[in-house]
């Protein structure tokens, strides 16, 4: 029996992904998650083949997570699954070690295919992940200005565009207002931009928020 650990903190997403898997691998009773708290609890106290991951988490964000998760258990496969498009994170995700980026758009077959791929040991990267796998070789020289970011401060970066404040990420993240601050901070001298308005142009420019 296949053995799926799935993270997300929204309710009604888990409970889809769950009745997929069901109905895709018969005899396969999905587990839910709905934070890191949870989900590394899940991960230490039981054996999985494979996680679900979303990269947008209360608190610490799903590219973290799935650090941790590998620090843990090593070769314990990550799946990211996740609204945001795959110019926003798949590079940095499948660089940092995911087993797959998938679009929660994806249709049932195409989640099934993904899961089956990866779990025989595979992985799964859309046409569009290739793609842009494909453009950033050989670009280090001109890449874009947020790809010389951290992950923790790329996902501020983000949070930024998106209009929000260094208290309100802060909170969202459940650090200091000093720590954001100083990441915020970083994030100008690495790009050269000079304040959060910026920020905003800039990300939604290169389709970074919505």
């Amino acid at each position: 029996m296949v053995k799926i650990l799935i993270v997300d903190d929204h309710p009604i997403v888990r409970e889809g992904l769950a009745r997929t898997l069901e109905k895709c691998f018969p005899g396969c009773k999905p587990e839910a998650a709905a934070d890191s708290v949870e989900a590394m609890k899940a991960v230490w106290d039981h054996a999985w083949d494979l996680v679900l991951l979303d990269i947008s988490m209360p608190g610490r964000s799903g590219l973290d997570l799935m650090k941790e998760i590998h620090s843990a258990r090593p070769k314990l496969p990550v799946l990211i699954m996740t609204f945001h498009p795959e110019e926003r994170f798949s590079l940095r995700a499948l660089k940092a070690g995911a087993a797959g980026y998938l679009p929660k758009s994806a249709p049932a077959e195409v989640v099934q295919q993904a899961i089956r791929q990866v779990l025989a040991g595979g992985r799964f990267i859309t046409a569009k992940a290739a793609e842009l796998m494909a453009a950033n070789l050989g670009m280090d020289a001109d890449r874009p200005l947020h790809e010389v970011l951290s992950d923790r401060e790329y996902d501020i970066f983000v949070r930024l565009g998106r209009g929000e404040t260094v208290g309100e990420i802060a909170l969202s993240l459940n650090l200091s207002v000093k720590t954001i601050s100083t990441y915020r901070a970083r994030i100008m001298t690495k790009t050269g931009l000079k304040n959060n308005a910026d920020v905003a142009q800039y990300a939604i420019r290169n389709n970074l928020v919505d």
